[in-house]
């Protein structure tokens, strides 16, 4: 659930710098050749009901908390492969349903739209710019949970605006690139930037979620390999309709605007400009000290997408003085979807959330 560059590290991991070019050379005139528009259709499936508060040209605001008050909570769903249903997946690999059981009543997601041709245009600016009148729609000031490639963007959202940023929790979010290594970080670092602008070419101006999955060459997922990353045991009941669920999910991927894919692949993967101190957002340079809020940051043990150190690395580039960490016992989309990491760990972390917007002591 990357960018373009890590999408392909399955299939050419092992390869030289070379030997990738050559390939995907390959591979894109099979996908010029070939018709996007037979790609599987995009229908969502929330398990939590929810209305839509906001249409925004980025993001469909759903609320799933007609009866909430207080301080906001905003889960920040990743804007890459897959659409936000991650984050409210299925019953009992729902974190959405988890943090609500806890306690948090005043609930969204950021709903991200599949990239049309009318937004191929669209950068980071464009949907840090919706994220910000989301946060005024909410009050001005929100507790920010965000998945994956939505930790950076929540990161550098509040680096930007520090005051709308009650806490923050990153789960399984890149922060640094260098500071930890795996496959998906060593193929970014390793795979000529053409690479991501000729995919953008052949898409139109826009990254086909099509195309990724077909480039990504990952074999279909076994049913054991399913159940080990959601975590339930092989004789559960209902596990095959579950299986199947995943399945489905996994093949309805997302388009994403080209230039907001390039501006990703080449600041964040390849420049590593948001831990260098480099980076930009809405006309300012973005500095990591200036976040001060109270962080949680989860990691996953076997993340084979964000390597634990990645995240961690947050530890020593915010300015916050109340940092709470914890790495969980899965895969990178276990901390999502996972029944034991959603049963156990997000309860932990809402009651911290809770204790968080109250102004209590967090420890």
């Amino acid at each position: 659930m990357v960018p373009l560059t890590p999408f392909l590290w399955p299939a050419l991991a092992a390869a030289t710098a070379s030997e990738m070019v050559s390939a995907f050379a390959k591979e894109l005139a099979q996908l010029a050749a070939g018709d996007p528009s037979n790609s599987v259709p995009r229908e969502p499936r929330w398990t939590t009901p929810n209305r839509v508060a906001l249409e925004l040209p980025s993001m469909q605001l759903r609320e799933f908390s007609p009866d909430g008050d207080g301080i906001a909570t905003l889960i920040c769903a990743p804007l890459a492969l897959h659409d936000a249903t991650l984050t409210d997946f299925a019953p009992d690999h729902s974190l959405v349903a988890a943090l609500q059981m806890a306690g948090l009543r005043n609930l969204f997601v950021t709903d991200w739209r599949s990239a049309s041709p009318d937004m191929r245009f669209f950068s980071i600016d464009s949907y840090l710019a919706d994220l910000n009148v989301v946060v005024d729609e909410l009050g001005g000031c929100a507790i920010l949970v965000e998945v994956c490639q939505g930790g950076w963007m929540a990161l550098v959202y509040a680096a930007r605006y520090p005051g709308k940023v009650r806490g923050l929790v990153l789960a399984g979010a890149p922060v640094d690139i260098n500071a930890g290594e795996s496959e998906l970080s060593r193929l970014a670092h390793s795979a000529p930037a053409s690479m991501a602008k000729q995919l953008v070419e052949v898409g139109g101006g826009c990254v086909r979620g099509a195309h990724l999955l077909q480039l990504w060459r990952h074999p279909p997922l076994e049913p054991q390999a399913i159940q080990d990353l959601l975590q339930v045991p092989d004789d559960m009941p209902g596990s095959s309709a579950l299986i199947a669920r995943f399945r489905e999910w996994y093949m309805r991927p997302i388009d994403l605007p080209g230039t907001y894919y390039l501006e990703v692949v080449q600041w964040l993967y390849k420049d590593n400009q948001l831990a260098t101190g480099r980076f930009a957002a809405l006309g300012r340079p973005i500095d990591l000290a200036m976040v001060r809020g109270p962080i949680f940051l989860l990691a996953a043990r076997n993340d084979e997408v964000v390597a634990p150190e990645q995240l961690l690395a947050a530890t020593r580039l915010v300015g916050s003085k109340e940092l709470r960490t914890e790495i969980a016992a899965c895969t990178h989309l276990g901390l999502f979807m996972g029944a034991t990491t959603v049963r156990q760990t997000w309860p932990e972390i809402a009651r911290w959330l809770a204790a968080t917007s109250a102004g209590l002591p967090t420890r």
